[in-house]
């Protein structure tokens, strides 16, 4: 049976005054840490969070980012480029979740197995480093959503400064914007793995097809959309506010060009549009959230 979550209006944002007080009850609680490595992508939660980190406790803070293949190559530059022009310590690790059966098999509890990995990896970094404290960038909006990675996160005593903090997605990106940093409107960001239909094995080669075809679209002057792999099918999936521009035969040639070419016999643009998670609803779970 689908679980429904159904949400109202957008909540108004607090006043400047309000988000600050947030902000400084985020910087508080990172001060009480002392050190702390920064489960980071380069995305707005976990960038925002790093500089906030380093505000607090300038390079005792570090950002670690995942050499996976679920990120993409243009999405690792983009927070090596970011932590530079900030600041911000930062590090790279490898991690290998894909060589973990029960990753690659790609049941509901993928996002389990990859941030097991991702913790496991960086608890042994930090002790290399004498940081014993791993803080990553859930939002109090993600708590009512279907994620797997916080019972990883729950394991490995990961701390959630931003839930502490009480911050929604929305208040991220504004308190980001007052802050000048140019990841407070980027569009969400999920892995690569979890575009490919849940049953079907996840490899290196399958994720690449997605980042691939999904630059393709970015560089077709789409801003928000996914890639769902489902064999030899591509779904795309395309903002609403950016169906428009899909729907002709002149855009209908060019998915086809570029799907073809990376191996797909089928190519659909799926007319529900984008919507986060939308893969989880195989599953039985049903979500409203909105595109962020």
């Amino acid at each position: 049976m689908s679980t429904l979550v159904t949400l109202g209006p957008p909540t108004p944002l607090p006043d400047a005054a309000a988000l600050l007080a947030k902000q400084q009850a985020l910087f508080a609680h990172v001060r009480q840490l002392g050190s702390a490595l920064v489960a980071y992508s380069g995305g707005t939660d976990s960038a925002y969070l790093a500089w906030a980190a380093k505000e607090a406790i300038g390079d005792k803070a570090v950002a670690v980012l995942a050499d996976s293949y679920s990120i993409p190559d243009s999405h690792k530059v983009d927070a090596r480029d970011f932590a530079q022009s900030f600041g911000i310590r930062f590090e790279v690790i490898q991690t290998n979740e894909f060589a973990n059966p029960d990753y690659a098999k790609n049941d509901g509890n993928r996002c389990f197995h990859c941030k097991d990995e991702l913790f496991t990896s960086m608890e042994a970094f930090g002790k290399q480093l004498g940081i014993s404290h791993i803080v990553y960038g859930v939002n109090k909006d993600d708590l009512g959503d279907y994620r797997p990675g916080q019972k990883a996160a729950k394991i490995h005593q990961v701390e959630s400064p931003l839930v502490k903090a009480d911050l929604t997605k929305a208040e991220i990106r504004e308190l980001s914007k007052m802050a000048g940093l140019p990841t407070w409107n980027r569009p969400a960001a999920a892995c690569l793995s979890s575009r490919i239909a849940y049953g079907m094995q996840v490899t290196p080669q399958n994720v690449k097809q997605v980042e691939t075809g999904e630059e393709e679209l970015k560089a077709l002057g789409f801003r928000q959309f996914r890639v769902r792999h489902h064999g030899d099918l591509a779904r795309i999936e395309i903002a609403r506010e950016e169906m428009e521009r899909a729907l002709n035969l002149e855009m209908a040639g060019e998915f086809t060009r570029i799907f073809k070419a990376l191996g797909f016999h089928f190519v659909t643009l799926d007319l529900q549009g984008y919507r986060q998670g939308s893969m989880n609803e195989s599953l039985g779970v049903e979500q409203t959230t909105p595109t962020s």
